[in-house]
C-alpha cells in the first residue's frame, strides 16, 4: 500500500474541471478519433514539465474520463485540477529525501484499481518513459495482464530549455545531444554512466535531477576535457510562472546555482547552445 504520508497529500483541495471549463469546448474526441479509455485499463500519461498548455489531446481525453488518477510530485496542480470532479486522486510521487511510496507498491496499486474495473490514469510529470519509471510500471501491468496505453508527454529536457530560450540542437552549433540522469537509485552520481565518453562525444549535455550533484559532475566532465568556461544553464521550475534561469561557466555553475537559491526540479544544459539564450529568451521569469 502507499504510505500514509503520501495518501494524506491527495486530500488537499483542488478546483475541479467543471469549475474551469467543459472539455467539450476544448477537444472533440470523436472528430480526432481518440481511442476509448476502457474500464479496467491503465493509461500512463505524460503531463509535460508544468505548463498546462503543453498537454496533449490524449492527456486531456484521459483526464476527462479517468475514474482514478495516481499522480506524481511533479504534476502541476493546474493540470491535476483538470481531472473529473468525481475522480479519485492519489499522490504517488517520489522525491529525494522525503517520505515516498515504494515503486512496487505503486505498480501494485495500479493493478488493483484496474482489477476493480476502473479507468486508471497514471499521471507523470514530463514523459513517462524518460527517467519517469514508465517502463517499470508498464512491465508490471503487462505481467499482470492489465490492458494499458502509454501517452508521451513533453519531457523537461526539451521543454525546459526551450522555455529558457535554449534549443538543444542547432545545425551550426550542435548536431547531437545526450540526456543523462544526475542520480542513481541510491541518490548518488551514477557510476554506470561513462562521463568521460559523454564529455568527449556530446556537444550538448542535458542533466535531469542533478542539482545536488552538479559540482561533482562538472569535475568529471572537466577532467575528461570539457572547458571550465563552457556555458551552463540551470533552469528551475521550467515552464511555470516560477521559472528561473541561471547561466554560469561549468567550473562554478554549482556555486552560482546555490548562491541564487535555485530549487528543484531543475534541468541543466551544458554546451555552446546556451549562448543562444541571449537572443532567444522569450518566456517571462519570476527572478
Amino acid at each position: 500500500m502507499l504510505c500514509r504520508h503520501c495518501l494524506e497529500r491527495q486530500r488537499r483541495h483542488l478546483p475541479s474541471a467543471a469549475e474551469l471549463y467543459s472539455f467539450d469546448d476544448v477537444i472533440d474526441s470523436a472528430r480526432l478519433g481518440l481511442p476509448d479509455f476502457s474500464l479496467g485499463s491503465v493509461w500512463l500519461v505524460g503531463a509535460g514539465p508544468g505548463d498546462p498548455g503543453l498537454l496533449s489531446a490524449l492527456a486531456l481525453h484521459a483526464l476527462d474520463r479517468a475514474d482514478a488518477v495516481i499522480y506524481d510530485a511533479l504534476v502541476d496542480p493546474r493540470i491535476l485540477a483538470l481531472a473529473r470532479p468525481d475522480a479519485e486522486r492519489e499522490f504517488a510521487g517520489k522525491r529525494g529525501g522525503r517520505p515516498s511510496p515504494r515503486q512496487p507498491d505503486i505498480s501494485a496499486r495500479l493493478v488493483r484499481l484496474a482489477r476493480e474495473g476502473k479507468r486508471v490514469l497514471r499521471l507523470k510529470g514530463g514523459d513517462p518513459c524518460v527517467f519517469g519509471r514508465g517502463g517499470e510500471e508498464a512491465l508490471a501491468l503487462a505481467e499482470a495482464g492489465i490492458p494499458f496505453r502509454i501517452v508521451p508527454g513533453v519531457t523537461a529536457g526539451i521543454g525546459g530549455p526551450t522555455y529558457a530560450g535554449i534549443p538543444v540542437t542547432h545545425r551550426d552549433i550542435a548536431s547531437a545531444v545526450t540526456f543523462v540522469t544526475g542520480h542513481d537509485r541510491a541518490g548518488a552520481v551514477p557510476e554506470t554512466v561513462d562521463w568521460a565518453a559523454i564529455a568527449r562525444g556530446s556537444p550538448v549535455i542535458v542533466l535531469y535531477m542533478a542539482l545536488n550533484h552538479l559540482a561533482r559532475i562538472a569535475e568529471r566532465l572537466i577532467a575528461a576535457g570539457r572547458r571550465p568556461d563552457e556555458p551552463v544553464a540551470i533552469v528551475s521550475k521550467a515552464t511555470t510562472p516560477a521559472q528561473r534561469v541561471v547561466v554560469a561557466p561549468l567550473a562554478n555553475a554549482a556555486a552560482r546555482a546555490a548562491a541564487a537559491k535555485l530549487e528543484a526540479p531543475t534541468i541543466i544544459v551544458i554546451g555552446e547552445v546556451v549562448r543562444l539564450r541571449d537572443a532567444l529568451a522569450w518566456f517571462g521569469e519570476g527572478g
